[in-house]
């Protein structure tokens, strides 16, 4: 055959296989290729880690105008001794983000939670599962939002109306905040510890006669551990702190009238000169704890700005030791609802229906909403709206299977304060005033927390 002849079949016959080849053999390589590679991409989905982020804000909350201060008796403000925020962290794992809010005021009614909680929602989608509101309970704070449980202990001082226009402005700066942080997440790592600090201190004075009243205790229960969380960038940069401690804001009295995050805030402002990055104070189980120096007139008389040696440095301290090495950061949340008996003929809010349940012989029951945060296998954070007795969570620790275990108080919102047991012979202020619980609460609550944690 020429030449021309065998080039011309040649030509003809790879003609023949190439269109034999993608008819057939192509698509089912294609195929082939296609679940090759949705197979390799689910596999390294399930072995590589979604990286952690985080963001940090902080918004003056600041009123330019007269307030009623919450914490003591019925009293208006007359100017500012130090400014008050919201400081707000989220967190996000790569498939849960959680939003913490820590608040320079007193405390709040669970349906103003409700409330702010059903409307990022709303605008954002956010679960209320994720999204937790503190207080730094500073007696020297403007009021937000109804009293709620406040008219049923303390009616006489709720004699006033609420500043709507404040309170507004608290949720709209709020709302504000959580979306900005939400729009500034960075790659980030985490780390945790333990600090110690002695400025606080028992306050159930116990006389002779067996009673108990407001004072100072230097023998009574105490916790005097600090639970720090120090969010770093990945280049190694400090981000955020957050400092637990338990301590009533009450190193001003009722005789002072000028708006201040007292203790928890003077701490907070002086950690972040140091450290160059916001803190978040959430309080702890401060039920029955006042800070060192206790109700005192004026801020010199109080020796307020000793507690940024008393606990600011030593929040220093204890995030100096830590290592922010992880951003391989797993955050798992969870609620349940602990219902214990509410103390005979005690009167109940209407705006706090969803926290109250009667049964069928006509008892009533209080209708506890406890919160839940795991952060991989060493980090467990529980909270409540309640005034806790430090003795309580202090055995909700030392029982815990988690070797870092926080209690957040003062959590979206407040029901009462709600104390030991063994607190309820020696009576007082805790026991026989705000506090809507039973002698049996204490054993409800720890039951159940422990319960959910050996679970999980």
């Amino acid at each position: 055959m020429k030449p021309k002849a065998m080039n011309f079949c040649n030509n003809f016959l790879r003609e023949i296989i190439s269109n034999l080849w993608l008819r057939i053999a192509a698509p089912v390589l294609s195929v082939s290729l296609l679940l090759c590679l949705f197979s390799a991409y689910a596999s390294a989905q399930k072995t590589t880690p979604a990286k952690f982020r985080a963001a940090v804000v902080k918004i003056d909350i600041t009123p330019d105008d007269s307030q009623n201060l919450l914490g003591y008796g019925a009293r208006k403000s007359a100017g500012i001794l130090d400014r008050i925020y919201h400081r707000i962290i989220v967190l996000d794992d790569g498939t849960t983000q959680f939003f913490l809010v820590s608040s320079d005021i007193c405390e709040f009614s669970p349906s103003e939670y409700d409330k702010v909680a059903s409307k990022l929602k709303s605008l954002y989608g956010i679960n209320s599962l994720n999204f937790w509101w503190t207080v730094t309970h500073t007696h020297s704070a403007p009021e937000v939002g109804p009293p709620g449980l406040g008219t049923v202990f303390l009616g006489e001082r709720f004699q006033h109306e609420i500043d709507a226009d404040y309170t507004a402005l608290i949720e709209r700066k709020l709302i504000e905040g959580i979306n900005e942080a939400r729009l500034k997440l960075v790659p980030a790592r985490l780390g945790v510890g333990w600090g110690f600090s002695q400025a606080n201190i028992n306050r159930r004075a116990v006389d002779i006669d067996g009673k108990a009243s407001l004072g100072l205790n230097p023998d009574g229960p105490v916790d005097r551990r600090i639970g720090v969380i120090r969010i770093d960038k990945t280049d190694g940069g400090p981000l955020a702190l957050i400092a637990n401690y338990p301590i009533h804001g009450t190193v001003l009295g009722y005789q002072n009238v000028l708006i201040s995050g007292d203790a928890p805030g003077i701490v907070s402002e002086y950690v972040e000169q140091q450290a160059g990055v916001p803190l978040l104070f959430v309080n702890g189980a401060a039920g029955d704890l006042a800070p060192i120096y206790s109700v005192y007139p004026s801020a010199k008389e109080g020796h307020l700005g000793q507690f940024r040696v008393l606990l600011g440095d030593k929040i220093l301290e204890a995030n100096q030791r830590i290592i922010a090495d992880r951003d391989d950061v797993k955050l798992v949340s969870g609620e349940l609802t602990v219902e214990t008996p509410r103390k005979k003929g005690l009167g109940w809010s209407a705006e706090l229906s969803n926290y109250t349940r009667t049964l069928k012989n006509g008892d009533h029951l209080v209708r506890l909403p406890v919160r839940f945060l795991r952060i991989n296998d060493d980090v467990a954070i529980w909270s409540a709206p309640l005034e806790l007795f430090c003795e309580i969570s202090n055995e909700i620790r030392e029982r815990s299977p988690f070797p870092y275990t926080f209690y957040f108080g003062y959590n979206n919102g407040w029901l009462g304060y709600l104390p030991t047991a063994s607190a309820w012979k020696y009576g007082g202020y805790e026991v026989e005033i705000v506090s809507p619980y039973t002698p049996v609460a204490a054993k409800d609550l720890t039951e159940a927390v422990l319960g959910y944690f050996q679970e999980r």
